[in-house]
């Protein structure tokens, strides 16, 4: 079964898990007792639309957020809840593609794109630059949960990544400014002696850095301070 973007409200298949709604403004959001929730924000200029996919979305036990623009967007502060976004590629302000160039280099969620017509070189575009799915209107719905359940994963993913990498940088910080020279000879396999002679100090003292860079570090082995150097984008050279 697909959406009709000329029906106001989707088809009673989709709402069989009986979703319930409070609407405030531009936003709608499933009723909840404040339990954290995945996020689909959506982008369309069709009012009937959003309000179709937002009760899908609902039924599956997420929660919705609409904006009729870009700019209602971009206006907005995201919730640090995993996430990801459906846009469409025809907006009145700007297109979904211009939109997703200016989010580039944001942390911004995963893009799932639908347009009215399909435009193979705009679509070859989008992929191109991340998206997760480009689909065609009128948008079916059991596309569109695979598409969101994809976007939501690759997001979890993201956000797992981005926390292990602040956890690093933290203990990196935590480093003397001796123990930073330290870290990327020892990363590059130097013996304690060369490293201790790269930096004219003596080898037990090397010897002493080393054992407090594991240790502020966390790290279990050589192996993996290797790898939380390479994390971090320290080069392994003197």
């Amino acid at each position: 079964m697909q959406f009709e973007t000329t029906s106001p409200r989707v088809a009673p298949s989709l709402t069989s898990k009986g979703a319930h709604f409070a609407v405030y403004g531009p936003l709608q959001f499933r009723a909840d007792a404040g339990t954290e929730r995945d996020i689909v924000y959506i982008v369309d200029d069709d009012i009937r639309l959003r309000e179709a996919l937002s009760e899908l979305i609902g039924s599956l036990g997420r929660t919705a957020i609409t904006f009729g623009t870009a700019a209602e967007y971009l206006a907005t502060n995201l919730a640090d809840s995993p996430s990801c976004l459906i846009l469409d590629m025809l907006l009145p302000d700007m297109s979904g593609l211009d939109l997703q160039h200016r989010l580039a280099h944001e942390n911004c969620p995963p893009i799932i794109f639908i347009s009215g017509r399909v435009d193979i070189p705009a679509t070859v575009r989008a992929m191109k630059a991340g998206a997760v799915e480009f689909l065609a209107k009128p948008v079916c719905p059991d596309a569109l949960e695979t598409a969101i359940q994809t976007a939501l994963t690759e997001d979890r993913e993201r956000r797992r990544r981005r926390s292990e990498l602040n956890l690093l940088q933290t203990r990196f910080e935590s480093l003397t400014p001796r123990e930073r020279e330290v870290l990327p000879l020892v990363a590059r396999g130097l013996l304690n002696k060369q490293a201790a002679a790269a930096l004219g100090i003596a080898n037990v003292t090397l010897q002493v850095h080393r054992s407090q860079v594991m240790r502020k570090m966390a790290a279990s082995s050589f192996a993996e301070l290797v790898r939380m150097a390479e994390r971090l984008g320290i080069p392994a050279s003197v």
